[in-house]
């Protein structure tokens, strides 16, 4: 313990860091995803309501039952055209949310002919993951009746556990570059704390993120013989190497404390709490809307009903769902600090990661929109295990990271 160290001006020193426009900017780009949030839902429910009043939902199901005469298909082929037109229907809004927005604060590299073909990839991604998923979905509708949404909770978790373990092999490739971290100091230093945390190590991959975006990122990924650790090229030419050992800590905190399995058992109950909103809600809908065209809840034609249902519930449990994702995270900072013993470079970090997170935000903000804790807590946190941990712990003046400063 240093008694003498004062945690709240070793705070102060880094928060000063992001002042000014740089600040106000962070401010209103996560700020006005307080408003998107609702937007998104607002836009679904929009999407689904036209495609319902239109009957293309029941036109849909109609050419879908025309294409095959096994109707555990019918949902396979209905979700073609599903797919295909409400992606279609959504592509402004995307654009504006993911593209334009992104590059109006300065955090998207992407041309739009690069976005593009990204979005397109996963339209491809999505159209085949969707025909899978409406046939085992309307399958339990069909069979088990009142209880289905017990069934597709089973069926939601099973997909993502699947998820986590294909994407790093199959799925993240597709959309960047993996090479292996060139052997090097850095290397070495990653390496020591994977191992003393009984992390395998054996490969440590770089992505070229910085062909999409701005923003600095790493992760343990994978399950079982698809674990690997990955860190952006942005990690490793914006930051210093302190500092990349200090995020991969945090990130090596998620796989030792099993934060996937927590995940998907936290989030197993909030998606059985929106299945089964949508399956008391869902019939009444459709009893009180026959010009829809649509026969009940089993009908593939009803997929808009429940997929406008879930969007109103996710908003609902948005609240909910940053919490699970925070208190993970903050577990994940302790763990990190205790690995990798760099506080100072974790607070900088915080604050590179300010450039699009607010970084003061009222307790009652970050309570309900932050899925990672703010960076006013993280560095918080650094500077109190600074005072428990660093034996004569001084309070450092940092100088305020200028663009391309990193680990080279």
């Amino acid at each position: 313990m240093n008694p003498g160290f004062d945690v709240a001006a070793a705070s102060r020193a880094y928060l000063d860091l992001l002042s000014g426009p740089a600040r106000a900017a962070s401010d209103a780009y996560f700020e006005g995803g307080y408003w998107l949030i609702g937007w998104n839902a607002l836009v679904a429910v929009l999407v689904y309501g036209i495609v319902l009043a239109t009957g293309w939902s029941a036109r849909w199901r109609d050419w879908a039952e025309r294409r095959t005469r096994r109707r555990w298909l019918v949902p396979a082929w209905y979700a073609l055209p599903f797919g295909l037109v409400t992606s279609a229907m959504l592509l402004p809004w995307s654009i504006y949310t993911d593209f334009v927005r992104e590059h109006q604060y300065g955090l998207s590299n992407q041309t739009f002919a690069a976005w593009a073909g990204d979005a397109a990839m996963l339209l491809a991604i999505g159209l085949i993951i969707n025909a899978i998923v409406f046939v085992a979905l309307f399958a339990a509708l069909r069979r088990f009746a009142r209880m289905w949404w017990i069934w597709g909770t089973l069926g939601t978790v099973a997909a993502m556990l699947v998820a986590v373990a294909v994407t790093p092999v199959f799925i993240a490739p597709l959309f960047n570059t993996y090479s292996e971290l060139p052997a090097g100091p850095l290397r070495d230093r990653i390496v020591a704390v994977a191992r003393a945390q009984g992390i395998p190590a054996d490969h440590i991959y770089v992505s070229d993120a910085s062909r999409q975006t701005k923003r600095i990122s790493a992760n343990v990924s994978g399950l079982g013989p698809t674990i690997r650790i990955t860190l952006n090229d942005n990690l490793l030419n914006r930051t210093t190497p302190d500092e990349v050992v200090a995020v991969m800590g945090h990130e090596m905190g998620h796989y030792v404390l099993h934060h996937i399995w927590w995940l998907v058992a936290e989030f197993a109950a909030v998606v059985a709490a929106l299945l089964f909103a949508a399956s008391r809600i869902g019939p009444w809908l459709i009893r009180r809307n026959p010009r829809w065209g649509v026969r009940d809840l089993a009908d593939p034609a009803a997929t808009p009903v429940l997929l406008g249902l879930i969007a109103v519930g996710a908003l609902v449990m948005e609240p909910v769902k940053n919490t699970i994702i925070r208190h993970n995270e903050s577990a994940a900072d302790a763990f990190g600090l205790d690995a990798a013993r760099q506080p100072d470079a974790f607070a900088m970090t915080a604050i590179r990661l300010s450039e699009y997170r607010k970084l003061e935000p009222s307790p009652v903000e970050e309570a309900l929109f932050f899925d990672h804790p703010s960076g006013a807590t993280r560095i918080r946190m650094a500077m109190q295990w600074k005072k428990d941990h660093v034996p004569g712990a001084t309070i450092v003046r940092p100088a305020k990271p200028a663009a391309g400063d990193g680990a080279r």
